[in-house]
C-alpha cells in the first residue's frame, strides 16, 4: 500500500508541478491539454557556441572517468584472460571455455522481423502504404527478441524465457513510462512526430501506446545482455564509494530540487528542458530514500558502479537505433533542442545523445520501484 501511495504522489507530482508552472508564467492552459498534441507554441533559442561547448564539456567531466577507469581495467582483464588462455592450452584436462549454447531458432525470427521491418520503413511500397506509418513496434518487437536471444547465447539465461512475467509486465509499465514522457514534452516540445495520420484521441491513444509499450524491454534486455560482456564494465564492480551521511535529509533535498526542476518546465523550457529527462529519476528515488529503501544508487556506497553504468549504455544503444530506424521512415519524429541544435546524428543533435543515459538509469528505477523483486539482472 505504501508503495501504491508513493506511485501516485509520483504521478501527482508529474501531472500537476509542470501546469503550476504555466499557471505562474500567465499561460494559457488549454494548449498544454490538447490531444493529440498538434500545436507549435515554445519558441526555442537559437544555437549558442558557449553553451554547446560548456554542455559538451560537463558531459565529457561525467562520463569521462568511466571510460577511463573501464579503459585500464580492461587491459589487465585481457591480459588475465590471455594467461587463462595459455594454462588452459598447456593443461587440456582442465577443458576449454566455450559458449554451450547456440542462436535460438526465435532468435532468428528477431533478425528477419527486424530486417523486413526496416525495409519496409525505409521504402514506400504502394502496396504498403496503408501500414507504412506503423513500422516502428515490429522493427522494437524484433529486436528485443534479438537482444534476449543473444544473452541467452552468452548465459544460458535471458529475461524473456527465465523471467517471462516480468519481462511481459514490462510492456504495459512501459506504455504508461513513457507517456509521462510526451506529457512532458509538451512544456518545452523538444520533439514532435511529423507524417502521422489524423487520429481521433481514442485512435491517437491506442496506436501511440504500443510501440510505447517497446521501450523498457528493449531498453532493460539490453542492460542484460551488457552484463553478461564483462570488459563493458570492467573495473566498476570496485571502484570509488560514495557514502551519504543523512541519505533521509539528501532525500528531501532531491525530492524539492525535482519538484522545483517541474515547476521550472512551465516558466523557462527553453533553460531547464534537460530536466525532462531527469526529474522523473529524482522523484522516485527521493521517495526511495525518504523511506530508507534501497534506489539504484545504493550500490555505490561499496564501489558498486555496473547497476549505474550499463543501463546507462543500454539505453544509449537502444537510442541510437531509435534515431537511425527513426530518420527515414514515413512516420517519424524531429527535435527542435535550445542552444545546441547542431551536428546532428540522424534527426537528433549530437548532444542530445547524453540525454539517453539518465534515461536508462530512470528505465532501471522505474522497474526496480514498480518491480521490488527484480534486483539483479538475467
Amino acid at each position: 500500500m505504501q508503495r501504491i501511495t508513493r506511485i501516485a504522489l509520483v504521478v501527482a507530482l508529474l501531472l500537476g508541478l509542470p501546469l503550476l508552472g504555466v499557471i505562474l508564467a500567465g499561460q494559457p492552459l488549454d494548449r498544454y491539454l490538447e490531444f493529440p498534441p498538434r500545436t507549435r507554441y515554445v519558441e526555442h533559442e537559437p544555437f549558442s557556441w558557449f553553451l554547446f561547448i560548456a554542455l559538451a564539456v560537463l558531459i565529457l567531466a561525467s562520463v569521462g572517468p568511466i571510460i577511463l577507469r573501464i579503459l585500464t581495467s580492461g587491459y589487465q582483464l585481457s591480459a588475465i584472460s590471455r594467461q587463462r588462455s595459455t594454462s588452459l592450452t598447456r593443461h587440456p584436462a582442465l577443458g576449454t571455455q566455450h559458449y554451450p549454447f547456440v542462436f535460438p531458432w526465435w532468435g532468428w525470427m528477431g533478425v528477419g522481423l527486424t530486417a523486413a521491418a526496416w525495409v519496409l520503413a525505409w521504402t514506400r511500397f504502394p502496396w504498403f502504404g496503408p501500414f507504412q506509418p506503423f513500422t516502428f513496434t515490429p522493427l522494437w518487437l524484433g529486436y528485443i527478441l534479438v537482444v534476449n536471444a543473444w544473452t541467452f547465447v552468452r548465459t544460458g539465461r535471458c529475461m524473456m524465457l527465465h523471467r517471462p512475467r516480468y519481462f511481459l509486465s514490462l510492456f504495459p509499465l512501459s506504455s504508461a513510462f513513457w507517456w509521462f514522457f510526451e506529457y512532458l514534452n509538451r512544456f518545452v516540445q523538444n520533439w514532435y512526430y511529423v507524417g502521422v495520420q489524423e487520429f481521433t484521441p481514442l485512435e491517437y491513444f491506442v496506436h501511440a501506446t504500443i510501440p510505447f509499450s517497446t521501450v523498457l524491454p528493449a531498453v532493460l534486455g539490453t542492460t542484460d545482455l551488457l552484463a553478461s560482456c564483462p570488459r563493458l564494465s570492467a573495473g566498476l564492480d570496485k571502484w570509488r564509494s560514495v557514502q551519504v551521511a543523512n541519505t533521509k535529509l539528501v532525500g528531501w533535498s532531491v525530492l524539492a530540487l525535482g519538484a522545483g526542476g517541474l515547476v521550472g518546465i512551465g516558466v523557462w523550457p527553453n533553460y531547464l528542458y534537460p530536466l525532462v529527462w531527469v526529474a522523473p529519476l529524482l522523484l522516485i528515488t527521493a521517495l526511495q530514500a525518504v523511506s530508507g529503501e534501497e534506489t539504484i544508487f545504493s550500490t555505490l556506497s561499496h564501489g558498486e558502479w555496473r547497476p549505474i553504468w550499463l543501463p546507462a549504455i543500454a539505453a544509449l544503444i537502444c537510442g541510437f537505433f531509435w534515431e537511425m530506424w527513426n530518420v527515414k521512415s514515413l512516420a517519424h519524429w524531429e527535435y527542435a533542442i535550445p542552444f545546441v541544435h547542431r551536428f546532428q546524428l540522424f534527426e537528433m543533435p549530437i548532444l542530445g545523445y547524453a540525454g539517453y543515459l539518465p534515461f536508462g538509469l530512470e528505465c532501471l528505477a522505474v522497474a526496480y520501484w514498480v518491480f521490488p523483486g527484480e534486483r539483479t539482472f538475467a
